[in-house]
């Protein structure tokens, strides 16, 4: 084994894999271990600080924060010959944002911290308003105590615990897509990290072999107020 991979908090029902652990058995193994970092940022998590050898961000989520830039970002702990190849290959491929792109990114970046603070906070707001709803199964939040990684969390995440959650609603697919559908703010789209508010069935977007339960809805909270959010998924659950 050469490489160990991993996400964390993981996509869509936020798991916390503990990085210093994961480290020690991919440094005792020979191998490198690489995170993808892109729902917690720089801000909340930074994985070289935990043992990590490469981290890696969708720029085009939190980073960007607009949703008009494609773009990723690759990190190493250390400025070695595996970083040198990384460059490299980088150069050689073409991998590289045109001036426009890296303008939108840095304009970005510049109220990161801001975004992903508020957009934890009123993450954190919902999922325990939501926590004991009757017509939800279960809210999948690192946040809350209930969460099976959140001392994972509270360990490796500072500053909050993302904006990102989501919810199992009772009575399947069928009801869950409906609720998505009577969201009037929270807005349809595959997507995180934006400035505004996101819903998505995301067994429809990835299909029958998807391993994700079919009741799961999964919310990528923006910077509007969480009253007006809890307001809406209230109606929308009724």
């Amino acid at each position: 084994t050469a490489l160990v991979w991993i996400e964390t908090p993981c996509n869509p029902t936020w798991d916390l894999i503990d990085i210093e652990t994961a480290a020690e058995l991919a440094h005792g193994a020979g191998a490198r271990l690489a995170i993808d970092s892109t729902v917690s940022t720089p801000v909340l998590t930074r994985p070289i600080e935990h043992g990590a050898d490469i981290v890696m961000h969708s720029a085009t989520k939190y980073l960007n924060g607009h949703g008009d830039v494609v773009a990723g970002a690759l990190v190493t702990a250390n400025n070695d010959d595996f970083w040198a190849e990384i460059h490299k290959t980088r150069a050689e491929a073409g991998a590289i944002p045109g001036a426009f792109e890296a303008w939108l990114l840095q304009r970005g970046m510049r109220t990161l911290f801001l975004r992903v603070v508020h957009a934890s906070q009123s993450a954190l707001a919902i999922a325990q308003h939501f926590e004991n709803h009757p017509r939800l199964e279960a809210v999948l939040y690192p946040g809350l105590e209930s969460h099976p990684g959140h001392d994972i969390a509270k360990k490796q995440m500072s500053a909050g615990f993302g904006g990102m959650l989501s919810l199992r609603v009772r009575g399947g697919a069928k009801r869950a897509l409906e609720v998505a559908r009577k969201c009037e703010v929270f807005i349809r789209a595959t997507s995180l990290g934006g400035v505004e508010s996101l819903i998505e069935h995301r067994y429809s977007i990835e299909g029958k072999r998807s391993p994700i339960p079919e009741d799961l809805l999964r919310l990528s909270i923006g910077i509007e107020s969480v009253d007006d959010l809890i307001a809406d998924l209230e109606q929308a659950l009724s």
